[in-house]
């Protein structure tokens, strides 16, 4: 077999990793989507040539959280709480989707994130409305070219008229999609979406659980997000029973207590931060600083481009501004004035790398420019105004860049953006396809006589019954457990 070999040549490298260093001047070389050597110089000739004078070449950034499917309604929640985003998108828009919405939003959703050097996601997908939707979400991701784990969501979206069938029917589906998509590795993994705990019968989140360890499936869950309600939580009845895990991503976590922090960090583990979601629905403070005293490395998300962009380094720079914002709080309530920042440029693009790399199991494979790894590779820099000068490579990326200016992008070693354009996409058709699918789903909510967001009055009140009903039958089962150990 043909070895294809890349030269990434004359760029400013930075790894991400410090037995290899950052170079003012260096290549990489890559062979059969590999990295094989980064060095000052490496004297090859029989490779692809991408000069990278002029431009940083990083690892591909790393998204741990993001509901892809939602790129075809971008930012219709601009001025929506949490509880309009979950009456108005997941009650409301979710159910108007078709199987083919769904292919072509996460589709035109992984392009999106491509675009801005986001080269893996966790797609916490939730809007397998029936089988067919889930193969949909699936072959988007196949087609867009994009790493992600494709995390299954057992959402309901259509609780008084369900296409799909009892919750059984989706524990089942889910096995389906594992033997029929994830016998082998590939650019795509296998993971679980656990719907919102106390969202449902605790027996289902015990089975969902159950589904995804017996499938060795990557586990992401909504946590901490519903102040005043036991809703989305439930760290400290997994954490009694045992079902806490290094396995484990917890999105958002604005509300835990101490308790809950403690349980996290003791199981390994990992947060995910999406902070212009929480700092504009409502949620609460970005955790940075529960992280940081916790002992917890934080990772950055984007969440839903149906608020806002699906640009990593936007949430790069909102999130470094709140972490050295609030550790900036004891000195200026003191009427003091901090004698440096607390967390570094670089520190802050660990975030979106190594860490979720780690985050999401794959440091094996990616997030950083190592040799042995995935050659999953941006190339930031050219013309544009904001790339230079670059006197530091951090600053210039975290506080500077933005989708524009990735001009080259690899995955797996195959170049996907060359030059600022997504490769082998026809851009204008694409943008047709996906503004008319908008278009009709809207339009088919239009003609239901469906208002968005449709939030009842009161309505974290009118679902605060139910919610606690679950909540006690997870109590009763750690009660239990503790009178039979």
């Amino acid at each position: 077999m043909t070895t294809h070999r890349t030269l990434i040549r004359n760029g400013h490298v930075v790894s991400m990793d410090p037995t290899v260093g950052d170079l003012p001047s260096g290549d990489v070389l890559i062979e059969d989507g590999a990295i094989v050597a980064v060095a000052p110089s490496l004297p090859v000739e029989d490779a692809e040539i991408i000069d990278a004078t002029g431009h940083i070449v990083m690892p591909g950034l790393i998204d741990t959280h993001r509901h892809t499917w939602q790129s075809l309604v971008r930012g219709i929640c601009a001025n929506w709480t949490l509880a309009d985003y979950y009456f108005g998108i997941r009650l409301g828009v979710s159910p108007e989707f078709t199987p083919e919405d769904v292919r072509l939003g996460n589709r035109f959703g992984a392009l999106d994130a491509l675009n801005a050097g986001v080269t893996t996601l966790l797609d916490f997908s939730h809007c397998n409305n029936t089988p067919d939707h889930s193969d949909a979400a699936v072959q988007g991701h196949l087609e867009a070219g994009n790493r992600a784990a494709f995390c299954y969501g057992f959402f309901e979206s259509s609780p008084e008229g369900s296409r799909f069938g009892d919750h059984a029917a989706r524990i089942a589906d889910f096995h389906r999609i594992a033997d029929t998509y994830f016998a082998s590795d590939g650019l795509v993994t296998l993971g679980v979406s656990l719907s919102e705990l106390f969202g449902l019968p605790w027996a289902d989140t015990v089975a969902e659980l159950a589904a995804a360890r017996e499938r060795e499936a990557l586990l992401v869950n909504h946590a901490g997000c519903v102040f005043g309600s036991p809703l989305a939580n439930g760290i400290v009845e997994m954490d009694a029973l045992g079902l806490l895990g290094p396995d484990m991503v917890h999105v958002h976590c604005c509300s835990f207590g101490d308790e809950e922090w403690e349980a996290v960090a003791r199981s390994g583990g990992k947060v995910s931060i999406s902070v212009q979601t929480e700092m504009n629905m409502g949620f609460g403070r970005p955790v940075f600083q529960r992280c940081a005293r916790h002992g917890v490395r934080p990772t950055l998300s984007v969440d839903v481009v149906s608020l806002n962009s699906g640009d990593l380094w936007h949430e790069l720079r909102f999130g470094l501004s709140v972490a050295r914002a609030d550790a900036a709080d004891r000195f200026n309530f003191a009427d003091q004035m901090p004698e440096k920042v607390s967390t570094t440029a670089r520190e802050a693009l660990t975030w979106s790398t190594v860490n979720a790399a780690e985050a999401m199991g794959m440091s094996d494979r990616i997030g950083s420019l190592t040799p042995g790894k995935r050659a999953d590779v941006l190339l930031v820099g050219g013309s544009a105004v904001e790339q230079h000068p670059v006197v530091d490579p951090y600053a210039t990326l975290v506080f500077q860049t933005s989708a524009a200016d990735v001009r080259t992008v690899l995955v797996d070693g195959k170049v996907v953006k060359r030059d600022g354009e997504l490769a082998g996409i026809d851009r204008h058709r694409l943008a047709a396809e996906v503004d008319a699918a908008s278009d009709q789903i809207l339009g088919r909510l239009r003609q239901a006589g469906r208002d968005l967001p449709g939030t009842p009055p009161g309505a974290w009140a009118a679902i605060d019954p139910v919610t606690q009903a679950f909540y006690a039958e997870a109590r009763k089962a750690v009660e239990n457990a503790r009178v039979t150990a």
